[in-house]
Parts: C-alpha cells; sequence; structure tokens
C-alpha cells in the first residue's frame, strides 16, 4: 500500500463527522467520570435517577452544540497547533457554560442546587478539566497512531525484496546480517545450476541454468534487487544474471565489505549498485602486509603528488601501516585542502604535514628534505592527460622529467632510502609526448641507480621504478568522464570503435606500488600484470545499461576520432619476451635499454634548457633521439619522425 492510499483510508474512518463523534462520546465519558467522582463525597447524590440521566444527556446535547458551532470536528488533527488546542478549550468552556444554564433552570437537579452553587461550580470545573484532558490525551493518541500507519506503509514501501546470489559462507553470513534490516528483504538465495529444494538459514534456495529459469522465478514475488556477497561474483555474472537485472528492472546490488557493517546490520547506505568498477576489477590481490608494515614502520614518508587519485590513495594505505610521518607534497591547493580535511577525520592519530609545493622548484624541495628528512619517498606528481600534453610539451618536460630529476637528486643529496617513481604504460614504446616524458624520467631515475650500484656515484638511495596502465575512477580517466555525460542524458563520446585499454583499480595499484617497493634492490622498473585489454566502446555500453538506459536508443554513442597522440591498442605490459618474473605473480621486471648517467644528465639538463625558452620543435627532437622508440600518432610532431628517418638515411 502505498501512503497516498492512505488517505482515503483516514478520510472514510476519520473525516470530520467521525471526529464529532469521537468528541462527544469523550465529553459523555468525562463528564460520567466528573459526576462519580463528584457522588463520592455524597452518596445520596443519586437518590433520584433523574439526576444522572439528565446530567449525561445534557452533557451530550451542550457538547454538541458548542463543537458544532466551534466547528472543532473540522480541526485535521495531524496539524493540530496551540491555536487548534485553544479552540477545543472555548468549546469545552462553552459546554460548561450551557451545563450551568441547565442547573440553574431544569426543576430535576434541585438536588445539586440544595448542595449550593459552590457545588454547582466544583462539578462544572471538575467537568471542564476531565473533558479538555480527555480530548486533548485523545487527539495525541490519534496523532501517534496516524504516524505509525504512515510510518509503516513506508517502511513497506521502502523494503527491498532481495535475491542474494551463491550460497557460499559469505552470502550465508549476509543473510543473517540481513535479517535485522529494516530496509531489505531476503526472498531467498539465488545459486546457479542444482536442482534440489534447499533451505539454508530459513531461505528457500532457488536455482537457475538460464534465463527462462530467472523470469518464472521472478514471476509474483516483486523480486526488485540481486545482492552479490563478492564483487567476485558479480563479474562472473555480469554478461548473464547482472545483464538480466538490468534489462528487467531489477537493481544489481553489492554489499558491503564486513569492516562497513555497523554492529553486525548493514547499513542501507552501505549496499549499493554494482558500478563498471566492480565488473572490470579482478580477484583481490594477495600481498605480503607483514612485510610491508615492517618496511613502513615508524618511517618519514615523503609523497609527491599527494593530492592526486593516485597520490592520496597512497597516503590513505601508508597511514595504516604504523609510519612515523607523512609528508603530503602537492602544488594543488584546493586538492590539498580537501585530502587535509579528510585526514583528518579519518586519521586523527596519524602525524603528517601537507605541503604546498612545486616540484620544478628544487629550492621548495630543498626545503622539505632539509626540514623533515624523508626515508621512503614517493614520487605520484605527474602531468598525465596525453592530448593536453601534446599541446603544451614544455610544461610536460618541466614537470614529468626535470621534476623527476629534482626529486630523485634530492633523495640522494639527503640520503633517503628509497625512491619509487610511479610511471606508466604508455612510457612503452611511446607515441605521445606525455608517454615520452616519463620514459625520459624513467631512465634518469634508473641511471642513477645503476651509477650508484657502480660506485660511480656516492650514496645509498635505491631507485626504483613502477609501470601500470589505466586506474579506474582517477582524476580524468574515462570512467568519470562517462559517468558524467550519462548522467547529462548523453551522447558519450568514444574516440575509436576499435580502441581498447587496459584498467586496474586505485587501491589494486597502489597495493603493488608498496609490494614492488619493498620487493626491490635498486634500479628495476616494475610492470604490473593488467589484466585483459577492454573495449572502450563495450565499456561505455556496459556503463549506459547500468545506468538503466539502452544504448544508442536512450543515450547515444558518438565515435569523435582518435586525439592527438593517442594510440589504438596499448602495448601489452608484463610478457614474457619484454619481463622478466619475480615472486609475485602479478609483478615482472622490465627489460630496458639502459643510458649511462652523464647521457642522462645531459639530456634532461638540455630538454630543461629548452622547455623553458619554449623552443618546442627543438625540444622534440632531442626527445625523440633520446628515446628512438619515441614515435609520434596521429600527431603534428610525426613530421620530426620523418626528418629524423631522413637524416639517418643520409647518415648512411
Amino acid at each position: 500500500m502505498k501512503f497516498e492510499s492512505l488517505r482515503p483510508f483516514l478520510a472514510r474512518y476519520l473525516n470530520s463527522w467521525a471526529i464529532l463523534c469521537i468528541d462527544l462520546a469523550v465529553s459523555f465519558i468525562a463528564s460520567a467520570i466528573a459526576l462519580a467522582l463528584f457522588s463520592l463525597h455524597d452518596k445520596n447524590l443519586f437518590v433520584s435517577a433523574s439526576l444522572p440521566i439528565v446530567w449525561l444527556g445534557g452533557s451530550v446535547v451542550v457538547s454538541a452544540i458548542s463543537f458544532y458551532l466551534l466547528h472543532t470536528y473540522r480541526i485535521v488533527i495531524r496539524h493540530t497547533t496551540l491555536r487548534e488546542i485553544g479552540l477545543l478549550l472555548s468549546a469545552v468552556v462553552s459546554k460548561e457554560v450551557l451545563l450551568s444554564v441547565l442547573l440553574m433552570v431544569l426543576p430535576w437537579l434541585g438536588k445539586l442546587r440544595e448542595m449550593g452553587v459552590l457545588t454547582d461550580l466544583s462539578l462544572l470545573i471538575l467537568d471542564m478539566a476531565l473533558t479538555i484532558t480527555a480530548l486533548i490525551f485523545v487527539r495525541v493518541i490519534m496523532v501517534v497512531m496516524y504516524d505509525r500507519i504512515k510510518s509503516n506503509i513506508r517502511r513497506r514501501q521502502n523494503v527491498q525484496h532481495v535475491l542474494v546470489y551463491g550460497t557460499g559462507d559469505k552470502s550465508v553470513a549476509l543473510v543473517k546480517r540481513l535479517s535485522q534490516s529494516p530496509h531489505y528483504d531476503v526472498v531467498g538465495f539465488l545459486s546457479p545450476g542444482g536442482t534440489l529444494n534447499n533451505t539454508i538459514s530459513g531461505c528457500p534456495v532457488f536455482y537457475f541454468d538460464k534465463l527462462e529459469d530467472l523470469r518464472s522465478l521472478n514471476t509474483g514475488r516483486d523480486i526488485s534487487a540481486v545482492l552479490f556477497a563478492k564483487e567476485e561474483e558479480a563479474r562472473i555474472e555480469q554478461e548473464r544474471l547482472v545483464k538480466y537485472a538490468v534489462d528487467n528492472g531489477m537493481k544489481a546490488l553489492i554489499a558491503p565489505p564486513i569492516d562497513e557493517i555497523i554492529d553486525g546490520r548493514v547499513m542501507k547506505n552501505g549496499v549499493r549498485e554494482i558500478k563498471i568498477e566492480d565488473l572490470l576489477g579482478r580477484d583481490e590481490i594477495k600481498i605480503s602486509m607483514e612485510e610491508i608494515r615492517a618496511e613502513f614502520r615508524g618511517k618519514t614518508i615523503l609523497v609527491t603528488g599527494a593530492a592526486g587519485s593516485i597520490g592520496s590513495e597512497l597516503c590513505r594505505q601508508l597511514a595504516g601501516f604504523g609510519i612515523g610521518k607523512l609528508v603530503m607534497f602537492d602544488n594543488a591547493e584546493t586538492p590539498m585542502h580537501n585530502v587535509r580535511l579528510e585526514f583528518e577525520e579519518r586519521y586523527p592519530d596519524l602525524d603528517f604535514v601537507p605541503v604546498i609545493g612545486d616540484v620544478r622548484i628544487p629550492a621548495r624541495l630543498d626545503f622539505v628534505f632539509r626540514k623533515y628528512n624523508p626515508q621512503v619517498v614517493f614520487h605520484a606528481a605527474a602531468y598525465k592527460h596525453v592530448p593536453l600534453m601534446e599541446e603544451n610539451p614544455c610544461e610536460a618536460v618541466l614537470v614529468n622529467v626535470a621534476g623527476s630529476r629534482n626529486v630523485a637528486d634530492k633523495c640522494l643529496e639527503y640520503g633517503a632510502e628509497k625512491m619509487v617513481m610511479i610511471s606508466t604504460d604508455k612510457a612503452v614504446n611511446p607515441t605521445n609526448i606525455m608517454g615520452c616524458t616519463k620514459r625520459l624520467a624513467e631512465i634518469y631515475v634508473q641511471s642513477l641507480g645503476l651509477a650508484l650500484a657502480s660506485g660511480e656515484k656516492k650514496g645509498n638511495t635505491r631507485f626504483v621504478t613502477t609501470r601500470f596502465g589505466n586506474v579506474l575512477g582517477s582524476n580524468g580517466s574515462v570512467i568519470p568522464r562517462f559517468r558524467e555525460q550519462i548522467a547529462k542524458g548523453g551522447p558519450v563520446t568514444v574516440t575509436h570503435p576499435e580502441i581498447t585499454r587496459f584498467f586496474m583499480t586505485i587501491p589494486e595499484a597502489c597495493r603493488l606500488v608498496m609490494e614492488a617497493a619493498t620487493m626491490t634492490t635498486g634500479n628495476q622498473i616494475f610492470v604490473f600484470d593488467m589484466g585483459e585489454s577492454v573495449k572502450i566502446a563495450s565499456l561505455a555500453r556496459r556503463m549506459i545499461e547500468l545506468a538503466g538506459f539502452v544504448p544508442n536508443q536512450d543515450i547515444k554513442i558518438e565515435y569523435t576520432g582518435l586525439r592527438p597522440g593517442e594510440k589504438l591498442y596499448e602495448e601489452v605490459l608484463s610478457n614474457t619476451e619484454n619481463t622478466i618474473p619475480t615472486d609475485h605473480n602479478r609483478i615482472r621486471i622490465a627489460k630496458v635499454r639502459e643510458y649511462s648517467l652523464s647521457d642522462a644528465m645531459s639530456a634532461v639538463d638540455n630538454l630543461e634548457e629548452l622547455s623553458r625558452a619554449v623552443e618546442i620543435p627543438a625540444m622534440v627532437r632531442l626527445m625523440k633521439q633520446t628515446v628512438p622508440e619515441f614515435k609520434s600518432k596521429n600527431s603534428i610532431y610525426e613530421k620530426y619522425d620523418k626528418e629524423l628517418n631522413v637524416a639517418s638515411e643520409d647518415s648512411k
């Protein structure tokens, strides 16, 4: 029953005439009680049988006159205010005035008259007090009952009838927790395969093999959602059960992790609809948490780019490892302010310092290293948007190349134990400015580590680089962009029908970064297993479907063409041809060309000088000479590849 249907119900049974009858009954009972209480003082009060009859009959008559004339029965009880209470009081006073007239004029009330005026007045006052108290009490009860009925109906409206997927331990435990939830009513378990009629924890188990089974199961049961206890199960069923739910107006929900459950109860805002990130993720990564804690416990750690997607998640995970101090370095004021507020609330015991600074300014970095003397540095600060950096190559070089050089040099100068630089899959055979600048940063950091290992340079810092692909939900990534476009009603823009990308969740990437940091002996470039590549057009269609729309019918998908520097397919990072295995099955070591420190330093110095002078042609030519595998795609810089090829042929 919807709440709107409650109104005709109340109008039928609690309309104005019904209220008048209730008020008259209350007035009659109050007058009877008043007369009964008064008789306790005089046993002879009821000698005349006509006395109570006239008193009670007169009470009903004069009450009807008073209530009718003052329209108290028309008051909307659930909206009663002091004004309405005042009107009710006036009606009761009118009743007593009319009763006093009866006491004076009717001869049958002689017994009361013999007892004196004070007796009449006392009875009237007692009757008035009882009547007004009873009328107000009844109205309070009616308001409480109205609210109770309303809340019960609304509660029934808000209860979702759900099927819990699977019959494993997590699913059974979830059903037990949901038994205390006012928001979810478990209809039963839903399990693929099987035919036996089983019952677990008092709930039936429904089996299905094909979509027809799901349709027959849903008939007459008013199932509004399928609830998954684990993300892995949602990924397994994304092409069948999740798709069926979305296509048939049901919700596909995912339960919160156990640490988000309060007092054993699943809160309504804990259970959420399945997002595309849940379907693109992979099984939970097994990492050596104890080794990571031992590596970072009690240490001062600096994170550059700490207000960004990767940097802020690194800080969140580091906050749980018992570190001594966390220095958060970023040049973005508002994001840093927001991160600071978050950490003050979520990690009140963490010793952290937010620092506004720019990796392009060595003096600012020097201040931070000199004051806090970090032992481990995670370098996540970078410019990363491919089309934007294609249009602003000098800034890409200053931040990604010179900035990384500045951080590495300060690590060595101040004796940091370790520097972990976060790179990208776009550094593999780069086709754009951004990818090449990240490869140049890798070259400098690795050459510095090799120089330390060979004794060419003095110091104890270990340098390690980590490479991974696109992270789900990071600032400026395709998924938030698609989500915004869907919210606006489309169109969803995809650059090319065949474009594919590798994806990884932000927490997953950060866990692998920290795992790699504990594995390194220095100078390695670690690459992560990114799983299977995803076609972006398919990703767009699935996101539209998950939002409850039909692709190219409710929301269109438009193809805009490849952007400058953009690849159609990303390189496979971790195949056996270009990597060496490690003890972790998701982490491998890249086989890359090594550079001498002198060559790397010369290239970085010259590139910085050219970038500051905004000598773009000379700068891009030098980038291509230093990184021969850098071949521009769909870019104005392709002409420099042709020039270099001609020069190479002429030299032969």
